[in-house]
């Protein structure tokens, strides 16, 4: 750029041009979308843009925007097309009057630009962790390296009772299947390296937590699938970690709900004494 350090701000985010990146810096004012307060500011570097894009926005307003590669961002990969297009991190909407300077920086970007096509790795950072967020049936942590689901026994389907809660190794994993909580059915699912293609529903899945009215948010399950997927990329095939113990309350109601399932028929005798015999030994 022409100046190094130059900002320009418009609603909701302002970017500031650097020589060799854009920072964008996300504002946390109540009209801002969720996720641009949960990303909080990203650094985009050159190398990660395919192209550069100003036009015309709705009631006098026009739109910069930066096209990331394919490939080079974790949050756009996990998305897969999937985000409104008010929710686009890469889209920086100004007052129509600022079309001028818009064009300008647009034209100081296009030319510092030098790569294209899918890019081989990903360059721009993913969200940071720990990280969780509560599904409908269960709740998903991460701190980097696992990838946790704790069912909750007033959501988890019987099959996610029978299999217990879950603990992934980012090692086993080979990619993760993000689909919106703003459509029907939308769900987090793990794609295990050994599992091949499930066709098991979501709510099935012991390797899924499913979403809600009010759970699994994208502000909250997208940045978790995007960290997700930029450990799995980067990590080699390990074995699968431990569960922790459990606390021997939590244990007890885990029983108390299996005999519930038992006793209703959802669980058969021998599902019930192996299950049971398996919450006991985390005591």
């Amino acid at each position: 750029m022409s100046r190094m350090g130059d900002v320009l701000a418009g609603f909701h985010a302002a970017w500031e041009f650097e020589s060799d990146s854009v920072l964008i810096r996300y504002e946390r004012g109540i009209r801002t979308p969720k996720l641009f307060q949960a990303l909080g500011e990203r650094r985009i570097p050159l190398d990660a843009i395919a192209g550069v894009t100003l036009t015309r926005g709705k009631r006098g307003t026009v739109v910069l925007r930066v096209e990331p590669r394919p490939g080079a961002d974790p949050l756009m990969e996990a998305a897969a097309g999937q985000l409104k297009e008010s929710g686009d991190p890469y889209r920086l909407v100004l007052p129509a009057e600022r079309e001028v300077l818009a064009e300008y920086y647009a034209d100081e970007l296009r030319g510092l630009l030098t790569e294209s096509g899918p890019a081989d790795r990903f360059l721009v950072e993913p969200p940071k962790g720990p990280l969780s967020f509560k599904a409908y049936d269960g709740k998903a942590s991460f701190d980097g390296r696992t990838v946790n689901f704790r069912w909750f026994w007033t959501g988890a389907s019987s099959a996610k009772w029978k299999a217990g809660d879950q603990s992934f190794s980012v090692g086993e994993l080979d990619g993760v299947e993000w689909r919106s909580p703003e459509v029907f059915e939308g769900h987090l699912r793990l794609l295990r390296r050994d599992a091949g293609q499930t066709a098991a529903q979501a709510d099935q899945d012991p390797a899924a937590v499913v979403f809600g009215l009010g759970y699994g948010p994208v502000h909250e399950s997208l940045p978790f699938a995007a960290a997700v997927l930029a450990a799995v990329r980067t990590s080699s095939p390990v074995a699968a970690v431990p569960a922790p113990r459990r606390d021997p309350a939590d244990i007890a109601e885990r029983i108390r709900h299996l005999g519930e399932l038992h006793q209703a028929g959802l669980v058969t005798d021998e599902e019930f004494s192996v299950k049971k015999a398996e919450l006991l030994a985390q005591l």
